[in-house]
């Protein structure tokens, strides 16, 4: 079994979600002794974001790439072809701004690739890397899972759907919340978090 982890938090060691999915991990290697992992820290490689020079190389015969073109077409591959590999995929995912890091934004630029992850058919668009199981960690400073949180929680939303349009329906999330309002609950959001965890259909 092959697994990719994914972190996208810039707080290092002070990082919820970046504990967290080391744990989702670790709780997976215990179920799978075989387990092939691979690790990519988007915050600290990070992938440029998509440009109008690199996105021309689409459009460009190999032959007249710059340099960019070439070498960003190559890490494009790479990331695609890591993602087409992995039977499970850990994502660590904090809220930022109601959001996504922009860091796992630009690897999701990559890999969402037509012709590659998903086509587009006579009905409609065609995810082609289902098969997948996905554990996403979403570490919230405040509360976002109530009906008036919901509301701003731009987050959730568009990784489960983004992950759908390539083909990938079995998704968890695990999540911890509250953990800018005090260490208390800093303590109890990532205790339920790690309780959440060894319920995983792993």
């Amino acid at each position: 079994m092959k697994l990719l982890h994914l972190d996208s938090s810039i707080l290092g060691q002070n990082s919820v979600s970046r504990q967290l999915t080391a744990a989702v991990v670790d709780a997976v290697r215990q179920r799978h002794a075989a387990l092939d992992v691979s690790y990519r820290d988007l915050a600290s490689q990070s992938i440029a974001h998509l440009s109008g020079e690199i996105i021309g190389a689409n459009f460009t015969a190999e032959a007249d790439w710059t340099d960019t073109q070439r070498s960003e077409s190559a890490l494009s591959n790479a990331l695609i072809e890591e993602f087409l590999a992995a039977d499970v995929l850990v994502i660590g995912a904090p809220m930022y701004n109601f959001s996504i890091p922009s860091q796992l934004k630009s690897w999701i630029d990559r890999v969402a690739a037509a012709g590659r992850t998903f086509k587009y058919t006579e009905n409609g668009p065609q995810g082609l890397a289902g098969g997948k199981k996905v554990v996403i960690v979403s570490s919230r400073g405040g509360v976002y899972s109530t009906e008036q949180g919901q509301l701003m929680d731009f987050q959730e939303d568009y990784l489960r759907t983004v992950l759908g349009f390539l083909g990938i329906s079995d998704i968890e999330f695990v999540r911890a919340e509250a953990v800018n309002m005090g260490e208390d609950k800093r303590a109890t959001a990532i205790h339920a978090a790690k309780e959440a965890i060894t319920k995983l259909a792993l």
